[in-house]
């Protein structure tokens, strides 16, 4: 869930530049053939070099070449599932830190979360859907672009991994969420947000959620940019689990279903011995 770190050195020309498209961004022809055999199937590639071209046929508008280099990647024998939570993941965290920045023009950042969303939608395609886990998640986010194709990106990987997903995306009401909630009864609420203006109101819900007894057994999980730079936060607003990438969000729902913020844990009542 959706974690814009600081991006990568190789992203931009300075720190205190704007990120400007190079003309000479090589094809996806020419992409080092030993590095892609060197790549492992259904493992954590190092996507390195990978990264720095997509990235720059990204911002620079070119879909064809940034197609090309995708399949490049997926003749290797990477699956698609890898190949959005260690490639498309880490792009989209550096195309939303580098804006937020203002390290990247409007432009570059049009075409990157253009094509990203292509990419992502062409992914999920490929994927290999997993046997029914029995367990209901449900989504939303924040309001901006970014958000949503981070969410769309997560909710595609949690179906394919077995989880019955549903997702809203951004700009839904706490009350609508709420009844949303009381009707469908999901073992996971998953929120989402990169911007500090979206705290006050993921911590209203929680509260409301809570103090009501919607959902008592419902696991609430956050992830996103807020939640990364302000370690803590999600606990102080009441949140169950955070997750801070798809890859940790997966391991985390698996490995940690019982996991409950102590602020809203009941006291243990034990009986006074004479």
């Amino acid at each position: 869930m959706l974690r814009p770190t600081a991006a990568r050195n190789t992203a931009t020309k300075s720190t205190n530049a704007r990120w400007h498209v190079n003309a000479a961004t090589p094809s996806a022809n020419a992409l080092d053939k030993k590095l892609l055999m060197n790549l492992t199937p259904n493992t954590s590639p190092n996507f390195e070099r990978v990264f720095e071209q997509l990235f720059s046929h990204l911002v620079s508008g070119e879909r064809r070449a940034a197609r090309e280099l995708v399949d490049t990647v997926y003749d290797a024998g990477i699956s698609a599932e890898v190949v959005s939570k260690d490639l498309f993941w880490p792009l989209l965290e550096s195309v939303t830190a580098l804006y937020r920045k203002d390290q990247l023009t409007v432009l570059s950042h049009h075409y990157a979360t253009r094509m990203l969303r292509m990419l992502v939608d062409q992914a999920q395609s490929r994927y290999t859907m997993s046997t029914s886990r029995g367990k209901r998640i449900a989504m939303f986010c924040g309001p901006n672009e970014t958000e949503e194709l981070a969410g769309q990106l997560v909710a595609d990987l949690l179906e394919a991994d077995g989880y019955d997903v549903t997702f809203a995306g951004g700009g839904v009401a706490n009350d609508e969420i709420r009844e949303e909630l009381g009707t469908r009864e999901p073992d996971t609420l998953l929120l989402f947000a990169s911007s500090a203006k979206d705290a006050p109101f993921i911590r209203e819900l929680i509260d409301n959620i809570r103090e009501n007894g919607t959902c008592l057994t419902m696991q609430v999980v956050v992830g996103g940019g807020i939640f990364n730079r302000a370690p803590g936060l999600a606990e102080e607003i009441g949140a169950d689990v955070a997750a801070t990438s798809p890859r940790d969000l997966l391991e985390k729902l698996v490995a940690q279903p019982h996991t409950r913020n102590e602020r809203w844990a009941k006291p243990v009542r034990t009986r006074r011995v004479a």
